[in-house]
């Protein structure tokens, strides 16, 4: 498979997908959440055949579809094995959330929850892989979090307490 990114200023960015057995698919995704997507004729490459617009939450919907997170075929059934019952999830922060302006190693989450945050995506598109304790959680970011169902939900609690410390009869 070969992929082609582009930026598009102003608009968002593109993806030029040629698979292994020549479809080609053009991805757009737009600032504002929207995605495109084109698909072209064989033999005529630069005449799409067919186009499809989602919002962002139907194009999460379709990429855990298409990823194999609501089924997985027998096929690749071992490499599920490899990751248990390990779930990745996006939090979007909102200025609500207790946990903002507060450092991963203050929320001590991976003590608290057994949860990592793998990634945080800033408002300004700016991406830290692998933040350590000192990266303090900011406003309007999207963190990525690797865990089980239960860690997640254990990490939830700390984006709403904002404290580390879960008190689990306060229903928190």
């Amino acid at each position: 498979m070969n992929v082609l990114e582009t930026d598009l200023p102003g608009i968002g960015r593109k993806f030029h997908i040629t698979t292994r057995g020549g479809d080609k698919l053009v991805v757009i995704i737009h600032d504002d959440g929207r995605r495109e997507l084109y698909h072209f004729e064989y033999d005529e490459p630069d005449d799409s055949i067919s186009m499809i617009s989602m919002d962002d939450d139907e194009a999460r919907i379709v990429a855990a579809i298409v990823g194999g997170m609501t089924y997985v075929p027998k096929a690749l059934e071992k490499v599920d094995m490899a990751f248990d019952e390990l779930i990745i999830e996006w939090y979007k922060i909102a200025g609500s959330n207790k946990a903002v302006g507060k450092s991963i190693g203050e929320l001590d989450v991976r003590q608290n929850s057994g949860a990592t945050i793998i990634a945080v995506i800033e408002k300004n598109h700016s991406k830290h892989v692998s933040p350590g304790p000192n990266f303090v959680i900011p406003t309007d970011a999207i963190l990525v979090v690797v865990g089980e169902r239960e860690q997640q939900n254990l990490f939830k609690r700390i984006l709403m307490d904002g404290s580390g410390n879960i008190d689990e009869s306060s229903g928190i």
